[in-house]
């Protein structure tokens, strides 16, 4: 059996080999394969290089969640560089050839003829009736909003031509706005502010806004704000219905309003040449400065910086530009011809001015240069129009269309440079539908910002805030020499409002620091030398707890004390008088002091002595 069992085992094995299919090869597959390679956003984490390892830490489930944390870290690095790709659009603008050539020759006929189809057909004339005009677009540059001076009131898109509402109202109308989108737009008419949906249904008449003459709308607070002939801007919150605040001004009717879409403070001008900034939080101006030296027409941010700069046109017919970073003085400043001008800032920082019958565009970094003198920027763009006043100036978001209203309607010119070439799709979607709409909305009422956090300084958010004096507990030590010492002893962790009154005046700084506090208790303690100071007696301790106050009589008499002269309290003051008389007579007998009778008039008849 053993033989048997060895000679099996020398015996060569025969392995049986699996028959496969044979799969069918793809030859556009195969060939594709060669020239592709997986996205990164699908790549194994593994082949990111550069990860962090963790195998120093012992507790396991940490150090998993270490390296996943970093892995994920890596791959948002390298999503993050794959989106940096889709911002192919670049920004155009006009280039001439030689030295001698100058852009603000080039006409729109000229720029139109060089432009592609598409950018071609911002240039438009629209002649309407109802001038003069005041136009607002929306957040994706998609919709337009127009408003008459005699009540002609329309949206619409302005790329496909598409109308949404026409009105006659027949009444004045000073400007328009839309709301979070082109749903909604506010119109401030003769005597109040009236809310329409997109199809030309008055929806709201907001009654506590009273004559007003300019309109803002904060997208990521949804509150809408209003400043009229009365001086007052309002805030009104349009998710709630709730007006927020007024502001009392105290600085007249104010035509002039803009915001800051940065931190969305409001900048107002005024009829005496003052610029104010307001919040919501603040009862007075957060900054007020004095622009001009008459009235203000117009006041713009530069949105390309983050609104650090702005500028300001007053009726003088003078053009500043100021720094919001320290308001020393206007950096740049100039002369604009044919009277008050209106401005406007693009996107990419473009400063269009509308004066007289002309509209100049200026580019930076001229206008953001400081220049002591009185010069005028480099010039960019330039086009006359024959229809005056200019009544407004607006660039088109994402477009390099510039829309002038005038007594005639709109016009509509290109400005080769001025709009943004990249949107957001989360923030404004010029190709937004239906859907996408709807839930932008919901998303912008979940995360809608609270008015409080409205402020100059837009980076507080997420620091700390400084520690206040009247909430907290005074923790320092004696040997520090701050905080309450009552008695000649350190009170450590005493909470401000339980302490006396005189220190809580000496911590405010109010209180006279020469003044003894000695006597704050009752019982005295040590004093410095280690002296102990006697007790008082129950006489000392009721003369002093009497001390400053006066009788019964005397705290009747300053009760009634009035400006009038009473009989019943002069007769009671001849009364105290006379018992002081005595009193003091008392005294003197009791000490032995003879006083001389009271001199009558036959005195002067008797011989000296």
């Amino acid at each position: 059996m053993d033989a048997l069992i060895a000679k099996a085992d020398a015996m060569p094995s025969r392995k049986r080999k699996r028959t496969q299919p044979k799969s069918k090869t793809d030859r556009t597959y195969e060939s594709v394969i060669k020239q592709t390679s997986l996205p990164k956003s699908l790549r194994a984490t593994k082949s990111i290089e550069g990860l962090p390892t963790h195998d120093h830490i012992a507790n396991k489930k940490l150090r998993r969640q270490l390296t996943r944390t970093a892995e994920n870290a890596a791959s948002s690095k390298l999503l993050r560089e794959d989106a940096e790709l889709l911002l192919t659009g670049e920004a155009g603008g006009v280039a001439v050839e030689g030295e001698m050539e100058r852009t603000w020759r080039v006409g729109q006929a000229e720029i139109v003829e060089g432009a592609g189809h598409e950018a071609s057909r911002g240039r438009r004339e629209w002649k309407l009736d109802g001038g003069p005009y005041r136009t607002r677009y929306t957040r994706n540059g998609r919709h337009l909003a127009i408003a008459g001076r005699t009540g002609h009131v329309a949206t619409f898109d302005w790329q496909t031509g598409q109308l949404h509402s026409e009105l006659q109202l027949q009444e004045t109308c000073r400007d328009i706005t839309f709301l979070h989108d082109q749903s909604h737009y506010a119109v401030a008419q003769k005597k109040f502010v009236y809310i329409y949906d997109r199809d030309g249904v008055e929806l709201h008449c907001l009654k506590s806004h009273i004559e007003p003459t300019r309109l803002e709308f904060l997208p990521y607070h949804w509150l809408l704000a209003s400043v009229g002939n009365a001086g007052y801007l309002k805030y009104q919150d349009t998710s709630t219905g709730q007006l927020l605040v007024e502001h009392r001004t105290k600085l007249g009717a104010c035509s002039t309003m803009t915001q800051n879409v940065h931190n969305a403070v409001i900048h107002l001008g005024h009829q005496n040449g003052c610029v104010t900034l307001w919040t919501p939080n603040l009862p007075h101006p957060a900054v007020q400065l004095l622009a001009h030296m008459g009235p203000v027409s117009s006041v713009a941010i530069d949105p390309s910086t983050g609104g650090r700069y702005m500028a300001t046109a007053g009726q003088d017919s003078t053009v500043k530009v100021w720094d919001c970073r320290n308001w020393k003085g206007a950096i740049r400043e100039w002369n604009a011809r044919g009277g008050p001008a209106e401005l406007e800032w693009s996107a990419r920082g473009a400063l269009a001015v509308a004066s007289g019958g002309t509209v100049n565009i200026y580019t930076k970094p001229s206008i953001h240069n400081p220049l002591p003198a009185r010069t005028q920027p480099p010039l960019y763009l330039t086009h006359p129009i024959t229809h005056r006043p200019l009544t407004s100036v607006r660039f088109a978001p994402f477009q390099d269309v510039l829309t002038i209203g005038h007594n005639a309607g709109l016009s509509s010119i290109l400005v080769p440079g001025s709009g943004e070439p990249n949107f957001d799709s989360a923030e404004a979607d010029p190709f937004e539908n239906k859907k996408s709409r709807r839930e932008r909305e919901v998303r912008g009422l979940l995360d809608k910002i609270q008015p409080d956090m409205i402020a100059l300084d837009a980076d507080f958010v997420g620091s700390l805030a400084p520690e206040s004096k009247l909430t907290t507990a005074v923790t320092a030590t004696l040997a520090e020499g701050k905080g309450p010492v009552i008695g000649g002893k350190a009170m450590p962790n005493v909470p401000y409002a339980l302490l006396p009154r005189m220190e809580r005046l000496r911590l405010a700084g109010k209180a006279d620091t020469t003044e003894d506090t000695s006597d704050w208790e009752d019982d005295a303690g040590d004093d410095n030398d280690g002296e102990k100071k006697p007790k008082m007696t129950k006489e000392e301790k009721d003369k002093k707890k009497m001390r400053g106050k006066g009788r019964s009589l005397a705290r009747y008499l300053r009760k009634q004390r009035k400006n009038v002269i009473d009989p019943t309290a002069v007769a009671i003051r001849k009364k105290l008088e006379k018992q002081e008389a005595e009193k003091r007579k008392m005294e003197q007998a009791a000490a032995g002091q003879t006083t001389d009778a009271k001199p009558s008039a036959l005195d002067r008849f008797k011989r000296p002595s």
